[in-house]
């Protein structure tokens, strides 16, 4: 009878088994096979990478408001006002209801408006009041700040409009607003005499314990006061006295705003620096003559930067 094992797998002689040369020949031939099967299987994928952070501050954020390209030229001014500083000491948060008084061309309105739109909030924009022989200029620079924001309520939002002025009456429904803001204008009003008026309107827009933010030109301590802030400069303690007369709280000051190479020493009043840059008294012609470098190196004035409070 033969044997059946296979003959690579037969005992030698010396009773060992031992694979024969054919059973090599045959394992050699398997493996590469396998190899020759593997590299012909596609290379595994490789783990997608976490795609990056997009660039830029979050949306919606106050960084993000300020960072915006829609500001444009007004960004230049952010090395002198330093908003995002300036508001966070004012307490802004993202769903409040902020009224500004006479928010000019729209510095603020700039930033304010896109970031109130995006979290909820409301801005509440307090223009000159109408109708009262005002200066044509600022007629003509409401109807083109009206204009500029109705036209993309998608960035701005819903902007609420209201007038201030000597007969002007509430800006908003009492005890609605959780921040106002008077941003380098009380000495307009003092010279127009309203800024008790100001004051007293602030204080009945707002919250209890709400926020009234003052930024204003200052005026050395040791200097007098014109009653009607004709340099465009304002004693530190008048206007907190005007603010504890309308029954506001002081709460704190900041330096964030203030600029040493200042001496409010200047021919045309604080328009003599920028961003207004005078070179003659307001209302004549430029003076091509007028030499600015000494005042264009001070920068913007000095500012006060203060917090009231309205009692709770």
């Amino acid at each position: 009878m033969s044997d059946p094992t296979p003959p690579a797998l037969r005992p030698s002689a010396d009773g060992l088994t031992r694979p024969s040369r054919r059973g090599l020949l045959v394992g050699a031939g398997l493996a590469a096979l396998v190899a020759a099967c593997d590299r012909g299987r596609k290379a595994p994928e490789p783990t997608p990478e976490t795609p990056p952070e997009p660039e830029g501050p979050p949306e919606g954020s106050l960084a993000w408001a300020i960072a915006g390209n829609w500001r444009g030229e007004e960004r230049a001014r952010d090395e002198w006002r330093h908003p995002f500083e300036t508001l966070r000491f004012f307490d802004l948060q993202p769903k409040m209801t902020v009224v500004e008084f006479w928010p000019g061309s729209g510095w603020y309105t700039e930033i304010l408006a896109p970031y109130l739109a995006r979290n909820g909030g409301k801005y509440i924009a307090v223009n000159f009041q109408a109708g009262l022989g005002n200066d044509p200029a600022q007629a003509k620079m409401v109807t083109a700040y009206e204009q500029r924001y109705q036209a993309n309520p998608r960035l701005y939002g819903e902007i609420t409009y209201a007038d201030f002025g000597p007969t002007s009456g509430p800006v908003a429904e009492a005890n609605s607003a959780d921040l106002v803001l008077f941003m380098s204008r009380l000495h307009s009003w003092m010279a127009a005499g309203i800024a008790e008026k100001a004051f007293a309107d602030a204080f009945s827009v707002l919250k209890p314990g709400g926020i009234l933010g003052i930024e204003q030109h200052r005026l050395s301590p040791e200097k007098d006061q014109d009653p009607i802030a004709a340099s465009g400069y304002v004693q530190e303690a008048y206007v907190r006295q005007l603010a504890a007369e309308a029954g506001f709280i002081f709460v704190a000051s900041s330096e964030i705003n203030a600029n040493e190479r200042d001496d409010r020493d200047h021919p045309f009043g604080v328009d003599t620096l920028a961003p207004v840059r005078l070179t003659a008294p307001q209302g004549e012609p430029p003076n091509p003559d007028f030499d600015r470098t000494e005042y264009d190196e001070i920068g913007e004035s000095d500012r006060m930067t203060l917090k009231f409070r309205k009692p709770e």
